[in-house]
């Protein structure tokens, strides 16, 4: 009888507990739901609403807007200015690629992003250089810097893209899937930065083929690569040259010229501009001035919702993987091309393509 008492009684406190740590959990519950301070959201990020604009963000495109709206006019005398001033300073024609001719056996490379590091040229580091200047004498008429911006998206641009005489592109960038719509398929020259052959192909110390077939997008382009900018780009820069020799890529890999790269970034400095580096866009889009009568700027713009309507952008038109910011000034570059733009040196397009436009 005893015992039968004590069973009951056990059972009745474990109940007791039971209901007690429901009835806490419940209050827990209401607690938290209620209080004050809301609870710590995931880090996942969601996509903005076109009126979840950064603080004073409104105001800056709304002035950016201002200044492109005007009517656009090629001004040739503040064209042929600023290409002069380019050229005198940057000498992109002739310096721009290393070459043969402008890099013989024995020189010193000095790498642009490590001033302290140099690299004698050997006659087989030589042999890898361009034969000759890859660039001809006579000026292109028309050239598209083609930019990764999601402002790209929908943009209809890729028959106008497709429409000039030299295509450049930046950091090989996805081209078909739906993309050729609105970033067209001609490619005369592509970057490639060395980070991507580590990250996507292993940096080439595997399996080699993917990559030389990635290539494929871009038909007989040049491949131009930073090998000079810093220590770690030359091996696999180099890989890449050898995979395309050797699986006989029809695609021509060139190295940017460190040097050339040095006076370009003095040149932007008395310009305003003060950044860590230069960014592939703004790079390739002082070669153009260069190299071509008329500019025309695509996928250049560094905030996060369109100029027209604030809707919300994606970082690149194919992922929203962020650039790093503090190496590179995004708004300060564009607003240096925004002002070439407004005085007529080089075309910007924001926004849809009209058919027929260039």
């Amino acid at each position: 009888m005893r015992g039968q008492l004590l069973k009951s009684l056990f059972s009745l406190v474990i109940t007791l507990f039971c209901l007690g740590s429901l009835l806490t959990t419940l209050l827990w519950y209401m607690f938290d739901h209620n209080n004050v301070e809301p609870r710590k959201q995931s880090h996942k990020k969601s996509i903005p609403e076109p009126t979840d604009l950064c603080r004073g963000c409104r105001e800056v495109i709304d002035k950016v807007v201002e200044r492109y709206s005007k009517t656009w006019k090629k001004q040739e005398d503040n064209y042929q200015k600023f290409r002069s001033q380019l050229n005198s300073k940057c000498h992109g024609f002739d310096k721009a690629i290393i070459s043969q001719a402008n890099t013989p056996v024995g020189s010193k490379l000095v790498y642009d992003g490590e001033k302290k590091r140099t690299l004698q040229v050997t006659p087989e580091l030589f042999s890898t250089f361009a034969k000759e200047r890859p660039f001809p004498n006579k000026t292109w008429d028309t050239c598209a810097v083609v930019g990764n911006g999601g402002i790209l998206t929908n943009s209809s641009c890729g028959n106008t893209i497709d429409s000039a005489q030299f295509v450049i592109r930046c950091n090989l960038p996805p081209l078909k899937n739906g993309f050729e719509k609105h970033v067209g398929i001609k490619t005369d020259l592509v970057t490639a930065n060395p980070s991507i052959l580590l990250e996507k192909y292993g940096a080439l110390m595997g399996r080699r083929r993917p990559f030389v077939e990635s290539l494929h997008s871009y038909g007989n382009s040049l491949l131009l690569l930073p090998a000079f900018s810093y220590g770690h780009n030359t091996p696999v820069s180099l890989r890449a040259f050898y995979t395309m020799e050797d699986f006989e890529s029809p695609n021509r890999p060139i190295f940017f010229n460190p040097d050339y790269l040095q006076r370009l970034a003095l040149f932007w400095r008395s310009q305003g501009l003060r950044a860590v580096r230069l960014s592939t866009g703004i790079i390739m889009a002082s070669l153009a001035l260069e190299l071509c009568a008329n500019v025309h700027l695509y996928g250049f713009w560094p905030f996060s919702n369109h100029p027209h309507g604030f809707h919300a952008l994606t970082n690149h038109y194919y992922d929203d993987r962020q650039t790093k910011k503090k190496f590179h000034a995004m708004p300060a570059e564009f607003d240096l091309l925004l002002r070439l733009h407004t005085q007529g040196v080089l075309k910007l397009h924001l926004g849809e393509c009209q058919p027929g436009a260039k």
